[in-house]
């Protein structure tokens, strides 16, 4: 089977890593397996045209088998109420398409040094789930200004929408190997419950949905608490869920630890689509300079291929991310080609090309 995969580079570095990616998926599936499909969208786009996600973009992505983005967003580039438009292609994205799980995998890979003293590869290595269409992002476009004297943002939560996300959370870890300290399948339910309503809600919600997953622990922490077990204690985690906002922070918290947001993929899964880019920004200070590190991007990428295979039942595509995988961890444990952001000098075009080679 071939795959269409509607690819849109956005602004900034967006295109440089967008077209790595690209190159090393080619390379992992080999010729004619997937159909990359360029279409704009992005600040740039919006400047030129008055729309940040054209129509013909839309209608590619609902059609497409998956969604590969670079990055969006310029400086200045932003709506009459301040919001930054480049935010909005993959917010509109997210919303029209029901995008309802962002999916952040925060694991530490051979020859990353962390920020963490003496953490090594693989004793970092869990899963932040986003609630992605709910939450206080749903106030987006729909907050109150009041006079520029009193502002409101509504946050709201809908059984559907904490259940559908819980099930995805333990479904997840139902997947996976369990946490390094332990290899117990947990999922940790990141809230408020002490203080809101909206947060109560949410574990209770999430407590019902466990009652179906006694294989899977549940675990408990609230927001401001995981901020610092996530450093003194990363290897207990397996999966995190969180609403919207307080996911938001946390995940890049954990790509904090693992390297940065330079190794940070990024998957925003629904029913029927998924939309994959690195977690970082467009970065404009040093687009067009090729030492944007790609690796995010095509990691996203891995993401993709293994969410594909699931769909359709595609074992090549399971073993073509196996060896994304593998391929950028190789790159990076034997220094073929460190990129700036992982104190190297490699330029984005190098890194690529020794993920390629090492896929040979």
């Amino acid at each position: 089977m071939n795959y269409d995969i509607v690819t849109i580079d956005g602004d900034g570095i967006g295109p440089e890593v967008c077209q790595s990616a690209i190159q090393v998926l080619r390379e992992a599936c080999g010729a004619g397996v997937l159909n990359f499909l360029p279409f704009d969208g992005g600040a740039g786009h919006y400047q030129r045209t008055g729309h940040v996600l054209p129509d013909d973009t839309y209608a590619a992505c609902r059609k497409a088998h998956a969604i590969l983005h670079g990055a969006a967003g310029l400086p200045g580039v932003t709506y009459a109420d301040g919001t930054e438009v480049g935010n909005d292609l993959h917010l509109q994205l997210r919303f029209k398409l029901d995008l309802f799980a962002n999916v952040r995998p925060i694991r530490l890979y051979a020859g990353v040094k962390s920020p963490l003293a003496d953490w090594s590869a693989g004793q970092i290595d869990y899963v932040i789930v986003r609630e992605n269409t709910e939450g206080l992002y749903a106030s987006r476009g729909a907050g109150v200004n009041l006079r520029g004297e009193v502002v409101t943002d509504t946050l709201v939560m809908t059984r559907l929408g904490v259940e559908r996300v819980a099930k995805f959370a333990f479904d997840l870890s139902r997947r996976r190997q369990g946490a390094p300290r332990d290899q117990q399948r947990r999922v940790t339910v990141c809230d408020k419950a002490n203080i809101l309503k909206s947060y109560a809600f949410f574990r209770a919600v999430c407590d019902e949905v466990a009652q179906s997953y006694s294989d899977v622990a549940i675990d408990y922490a609230y927001a401001d608490a995981i901020t610092v077990h996530m450093l003194k204690k990363p290897d207990f985690y397996d999966v995190i869920v969180a609403e919207n906002m307080f996911g938001d922070i946390i995940s890049d918290l954990g790509a904090a630890t693992v390297g940065g947001l330079g190794m940070a993929p990024s998957a925003e899964l629904g029913l029927h689509h998924g939309l994959f880019q690195g977690a970082h920004g467009s970065a404009p200070d040093i687009a067009g300079q090729d030492v944007a590190s790609p690796l995010a991007t095509i990691l996203s990428g891995a993401l993709m291929l293994r969410w594909l295979a699931d769909r359709h039942g595609d074992a090549h595509l399971h073993q073509a991310a196996d060896r994304v995988e593998k391929a950028v961890e190789d790159v990076l444990s034997h220094g073929d080609a460190i990129p700036h952001d992982q104190g190297g000098h490699a330029r984005c075009t190098e890194v690529t090309q020794a993920v390629c080679r090492r896929l040979r």
